[in-house]
């Protein structure tokens, strides 16, 4: 084998064994400091002036009703806020879209919790504009006001939702 060979065969073999180093050290931090957990409603925040305008500009019969245009009806809860756990105090608008709750890095809420599963809830709206909240077959199970669901239950507002150690509420 050549020189030229034999060290172009050292170098690789180098590389791939840093490759090795620098994915176990990820590995490692992640199990130390567990998974990031983001906050997804500060994009949100800032699109809230232009809605308002938007909202104060509507016809003062369509201001606060349910509508065709996706508005929230009066008394229906605008936000869902986190009041318990690792993330007490974050707020995600409720914009008439599904969301989910678990571990997995594509949730909605993204839970730091041991006893949440990696998909374990959803939150999401019926048709009459009342939210659902649905278990997605978690092994812990998630409680609606310190009943266990077994079905997709509509949610009251200010009514705890406990996964884990973690409470989320629909306020207004």
């Amino acid at each position: 084998m050549s020189e030229l060979t034999l060290t172009v065969m050292r170098l690789g073999f180098l590389a791939v064994l840093w490759l090795f180093v620098i994915v176990a050290v990820q590995v490692i931090r992640s199990d130390l400091f567990g998974t990031r957990v983001t906050q997804r409603g500060s994009r949100r925040q800032e699109a809230r002036p232009q809605q308002a305008a938007r909202q104060a500009a509507a016809p003062p019969q369509q201001r606060g009703q349910q509508s065709a245009g996706g508005r929230q009806r009066r008394g229906a809860p605008t936000k869902l806020v986190v009041s318990e756990g690792t993330l007490t105090g974050t707020t995600v608008a409720l914009q008439g879209q599904t969301i989910t709750l678990g571990r997995a890095h594509d949730s909605t809420i993204v839970l730091d919790d041991d006893y949440a599963s990696s998909r374990h809830a959803r939150i999401y709206p019926d048709r009459d504009g009342q939210w659902i909240v649905e278990d997605l077959g978690s092994t812990n199970g998630t409680y609606l006001d310190r009943t266990r669901l077994t079905t997709a239950t509509p949610i009251p507002l200010g009514a705890p939702i406990r996964i884990g150690k973690t409470v989320i509420e629909l306020r207004k």
